[in-house]
């Protein structure tokens, strides 16, 4: 028997190569070529399943299609509808990633028992395809979260035609798929989990979920970097694109729409696992600050925002005499060179040094901010740990700090004052263009155009 010839597909670009080398010649990425299983010609014989999803029409003008609003299934679940943009749409494929253990199958099972459960406007059937749990584990599950799992249909198999048989047959509403990875396809030999089986799998699971209206949902593994494992095309392909996110030493889940066709990017969905499973956190700004009897040295309240939602959350710093030649700059859910950056700006306009002090920033609650929204927060919390000076436990700051030393405006200025009021924040200090025209109920705005004007605003108060 002729030994079958192997070739090296990259899992970033899925680009080949005939002999393994340490960087991909097509991306450029590094360890990222894999031993597969070189398809042959007979494979040619599927072709036809490369059919386009859209039907063939003739050319049209753009102002001649009609515009129609994109009906949405709730999922019964507020904060996955929330990310999700509204709900599931019949046709639309969504990828769910996150490290394993992280509660991707639980959110699953719990979401699918709330739509079997639902009967306004109609009962939706749901199939739940499990390809690394046997039903028994599942049926265990389910009945630990004390979940109705009557009205699931579940089917434990990874062949991809008996996958797509039984979806046909059924025609069910929502259906799952837990996980792509170990989903195979009889019309290529490389094994499961292979690039070539995740991209062939999730491509014809796209095109039937299109053909039929099923809402097809995904879940996916994370490589050790935590991003998606598999193909790149695996993220181009669905319409959804979702993280789930969270501390292991923390009962809080945390899930982010990094992509969506049907809805907004960036959104956020707060969960807090427990015995009976997750349970949905309706006020997540109580997560992500502390409760300090008295007020301390080096901590500031600021409000970011994740898609729509404002978020309070408090950012300590400690800053304390360097013992060593190079002092320390550490970062935790914040980026580190920014930090670097910020320290210059406070350096060389306002006049206050740090170069031979360690400098700790931590968000606490174990998030991850992105925006620069909150670097006169950061800057406050330093200058308050350096001076030992404590911050008005009833203040919020937020804004932009430019190289210039100017506090720049950010987006849904009003929208987080509001926030903060809401929550009883009495005083705050945001960028003079965030200053609303009108005053709001039960918080005190100042303006405030330069650093060190915000600087002694803050010794002020």
């Amino acid at each position: 028997m002729a030994k079958a010839k192997t070739i090296y597909t990259c899992t970033e670009c899925g680009a080949q190569e005939p002999k393994w080398q340490g960087q991909c010649p097509s991306c450029m990425a590094w360890n990222t070529l894999v031993e597969t299983i070189a398809e042959t010609a007979a494979t040619n014989r599927y072709a036809n399943k490369f059919d386009g999803v859209a039907q063939s029409s003739l050319l049209q003008k753009l102002a001649d299609v009609e515009a129609a609003e994109v009906p949405r299934q709730p999922t019964g679940v507020s904060e996955f509808d929330r990310v999700l943009g509204g709900g599931l749409v019949a046709g639309g494929v969504v990828l769910i990633g996150g490290d394993p253990g992280i509660g991707k199958s639980t959110l699953l099972l719990q979401t699918l028992c709330h739509i079997g459960a639902m009967t306004n406007p109609k009962p939706r059937k749901a199939i739940y395809v499990s390809g690394e749990e046997s039903a028994q584990q599942i049926a265990m599950r389910a009945k630990r979260l004390g979940l109705d799992a009557s009205p699931i249909d579940l089917l434990a198999e990874i062949n991809l035609e008996k996958i797509l048989a039984t979806l046909q047959a059924h025609k069910p509403d929502i259906a799952v798929i837990d996980s792509i990875q170990t989903v195979y396809s009889e019309a290529l030999q490389s094994a499961p989990g292979s690039v070539a089986q995740v991209r062939e799998c999730s491509a014809q699971l796209t095109r039937l979920a299109k053909q039929m209206g099923i809402a097809v949902i995904l879940v996916g593994h994370v490589t050790k970097e935590g991003s998606l494992a598999g193909p790149r095309v695996l993220e181009h392909i669905v319409d959804t694109v979702l993280y789930f996110e969270g501390d292991p030493n923390s009962s809080f889940r945390l899930i982010r729409a990094f992509k969506n066709r049907f809805g907004a990017v960036n959104e956020l969905g707060v969960f807090a696992m427990t015995e009976k499973g997750l349970r949905e956190v309706t006020n997540p700004s109580a997560l992500f600050l502390s409760h300090h009897s008295e007020q301390v040295a080096g901590s500031c309240i600021t409000v970011t925002q994740e898609g729509t939602r404002p978020l309070l959350i408090e950012i300590q710093a400690l800053v304390d005499e360097a013992h060593a030649p190079n002092p320390k700059r550490l970062c935790v859910g914040l980026e580190q060179n920014r930090l670097a950056m910020l320290l210059a700006v406070l350096h060389r306009h306002a006049g206050i040094p740090c170069f031979d002090q360690d400098v700790f920033i931590n968000a606490v609650g174990g998030v991850k901010i992105g925006e620069p929204a909150v670097d006169l927060a950061v800057l406050f919390s330093i200058v308050s740990s350096l001076k030992n000076k404590p911050l008005d436990n009833k203040l919020i700051v937020f804004g932009e700090v430019g190289l210039a030393g100017e506090v720049r405006p950010v987006q849904g200025g009003l929208v987080r004052l509001k926030e903060a009021a809401k929550l009883g924040f009495s005083k705050a200090i945001v960028p003079k263009a965030n200053q609303p025209k009108q005053a709001i109920d039960g918080i005190e705005v100042i303006g405030v155009e330069r650093l060190e004007q915000a600087l002694s605003r803050m010794r002020d108060g």
